[in-house]
């Protein structure tokens, strides 16, 4: 197991990418925290994770409001010890909504899931971490964090800014032997997109065909584990191609 013993919270994590991103960590040993606003959801995700013989942890936060954050933190303390992997999975996409299509309280609220809360998440991790001289950070971008087009001008926006915020938290930080990396999907069937993936043309992708949740949760793995304990600010696109075109 390559997470045996770690504690990892996965942000986001009752449905799509984070689902299948706790149910992996769990097999590979690793106690998770299923943080989402969905409890209902998050309880399920737990619950199938004891069944299958592993610890995990449900919580329900609202990742845009400091206090949540906090109290997710220290809830994960009180009961595993301590946090070594943080995967800041939460999001929400836009619709491929212009600029002139965006209103200042939808810029906010993206802004607030997408770039602010893994700014706050982060923070909140960090010190223990330093204080341990170890840790993980996974943080979800977008391919729309590499090239425009991927997605609408705050998802856009913000995305690149989280990659931005990933190489100057691993600039900053790699010297405490704590891992700070981010990913890159592509279009990957979640339900995330359901409402547009019939308007992406799978021909676009070099692959011919859309991602799998499992890839993405397969990589943070990955990412999170000592087999990657030498990348430090690395942004790595899993989009079958797309950004090689």
């Amino acid at each position: 197991m390559r997470l045996k013993d770690k504690v990892a919270l996965i942000t986001g994590s009752a449905s799509g990418m984070g689902r299948a991103e706790a149910l992996r960590y769990a097999e590979e040993g690793a106690k998770v925290v299923v943080a989402d606003m969905n409890i209902e959801g998050a309880q399920e995700v737990v619950q199938e994770i004891i069944e299958n013989g592993y610890q995990a942890l449900a919580i329900k936060a609202d990742i845009t409001k400091t206090e949540d954050i906090h109290n997710m933190v220290d809830k994960t303390k009180e009961v595993f010890g301590s946090i070594d992997i943080l995967v800041n999975n939460a999001g929400i996409f836009d619709k491929y909504q212009t600029s002139l299509d965006t209103d200042l309280d939808k810029w906010n609220f993206l802004l607030n899931i997408n770039l602010t809360s893994t700014f706050q998440l982060s923070n909140a991790v960090l010190p223990d971490m330093i204080e341990k001289q170890n840790g993980a950070i996974v943080n979800i971008a977008s391919v729309a964090g590499l090239v425009a087009g991927k997605g609408g001008a705050a998802y856009t926006t913000a995305k690149h800014a989280v990659i931005g915020y990933t190489k100057h938290l691993a600039s900053e930080y790699a010297k405490y032997n704590i891992k700070i990396n981010a990913i890159a999907p592509g279009t990957i069937e979640t339900p995330l997109i359901k409402d547009v993936a019939d308007s992406i043309p799978k021909d676009s992708v070099p692959a011919k065909r859309f991602g799998q949740i499992e890839e993405v949760a397969d990589l943070t793995v990955f990412l999170g584990s000592d087999e990657a304990k030498f990348m430090n600010g690395v942004v790595v696109p899993i989009d079958g191609g797309f950004t090689i075109q």
